[in-house]
């Protein structure tokens, strides 16, 4: 079993570093996720200038082609400065590569992945409920009323990242009321984020700050049948199989952010003194580093395991599962060290280790909470199902 890089994924890696170092330097990410209030879309258009949105979709509609493995290096590499900011590339990249690759029709792959591969049209996702959170289905109240030509929704959501600048939105909506099954009835749309009745407000936050989370709401808002993705009633079957890739993405964030903190570490390590010598020289911090390099290590061996397996088309939603958690984990472990090794420098808004732990904690609660995924892991093992 062999999981080297390729020579031309290993080619791809270069280019992306270097071209995070040039256009995505951690100082001016930083001064890009100050500002909660503004999308960054200078950071958009250099994503859009090289063309990366088009990484996952396939060259005959405008993208790059690549794997699940393609876009999990890029996140990787990006993420390294961006942190938080990787989800300015992921989002549409998620939806588009994957979505609407896998659900939608001739007509709608042509009309939607061409913008997208382009950087000309922006994503968001609209899952969760204000009552939900992680039960998804239990507390799924946005309805749609098939009507003439098309669909009637009424319904909120929460925790829409990049809502307010959104040309579509990924939504899931309850379309019929009696059902044996919470899971059943459901149907996938890709709204129109611009249509009569929707309304996005921002929610302040923690982290990912200039990514821009929503609430948002829909009064009466028509959707046309040709903006439904899939078959109506069974989008949950649908978007089983892409549950994968999103972990394998966040997974590649959090490894982004180790090297990261990693890095900026070690420098500091070697470059600040106290007591006439060196801290690199003090063993508390160098049993820190060497955790963070571990943890560093066991999220790359099981990124890379997962993505294999995923892009052999492998069942691997157990496996999944338990990179998400270890590396959400160990992500917020190291850049808690991290500020640790920094001092009151590490809590700085002046240094990124404390942007690396804003940026991540979140994740150990979406887009599925660790401790549900210890439950589904449990279960897999021939346990009662606990909830």
């Amino acid at each position: 079993m062999d999981f080297q890089l390729t020579e031309e994924q290993q080619a791809f890696r270069d280019v992306v570093r270097r071209w995070v170092d040039a256009e995505a330097p951690k100082d001016w990410m930083r001064e890009l996720e100050k500002d909660e209030e503004n999308y960054p879309f200078a950071l958009w258009d250099k994503l859009k200038k090289e063309g990366f949105f088009g990484i996952g979709i396939d060259e005959e509609y405008g993208g790059l082609g690549g794997d699940i493995i393609m876009q999990m290096i890029f996140a990787r590499e990006f993420a390294r400065t961006a942190g938080g900011l990787l989800w300015t590339w992921g989002l549409t990249s998620f939806a588009g590569a994957k979505s609407v690759g896998l659900y939608g029709t001739e007509e709608q792959k042509q009309r939607w992945l061409a913008p997208m591969a382009a950087g000309d049209l922006r994503v968001s996702i609209g899952m969760t409920e204000p009552d939900g959170g992680t039960d998804v289905l239990g507390a799924m109240k946005t309805f749609a009323k098939k009507v003439e030509g098309g669909w009637v929704i009424n319904g909120a959501k929460m925790w829409c990242t990049a809502a307010k600048v959104a040309d579509r939105i990924l939504l899931l909506a309850r379309s019929e009321k009696n059902v044996e099954k919470k899971h059943h009835g459901l149907t996938l749309f890709f709204l129109d984020a611009k249509s009569e009745g929707v309304s996005a407000s921002l929610l302040p936050k923690l982290g990912m700050r200039a990514m821009g989370s929503c609430s948002v709401t829909l009064d009466d808002v028509f959707v046309p049948d040709e903006d439904v993705l899939g078959e109506p009633g069974k989008a949950w079957y649908m978007l089983l199989p892409t549950l994968n890739n999103e972990r394998i993405m966040v997974a590649a964030q959090c490894l982004g952010a180790i090297d990261g903190v990693l890095e900026d570490a070690v420098q500091y390590m070697k470059e600040r003194k106290a007591f006439g010598k060196p801290i690199g020289q003090f063993q508390a911090l160098q049993h820190y580093v060497a955790d963070i390099a571990t943890w560093q290590q066991t999220t790359e061996l099981l990124l890379y395991y997962v993505s294999w397996l995923q892009s052999r088309g492998e069942e691997c939603g157990v496996q999944a599962n338990m990179l998400k958690m270890v590396a959400t984990e160990n992500a917020v472990k190291a850049a808690d060290l991290g500020i640790q090794i920094l001092g009151g420098m590490g809590y700085s808004a002046e240094t990124d280790m404390q942007r690396y732990w804003r940026d991540h904690r979140i994740l150990r609660m979406t887009p599925i909470s660790n401790e549900m995924v210890r439950n589904s892991i449990a279960e897999s093992l021939g346990l009662p199902r606990s909830f």
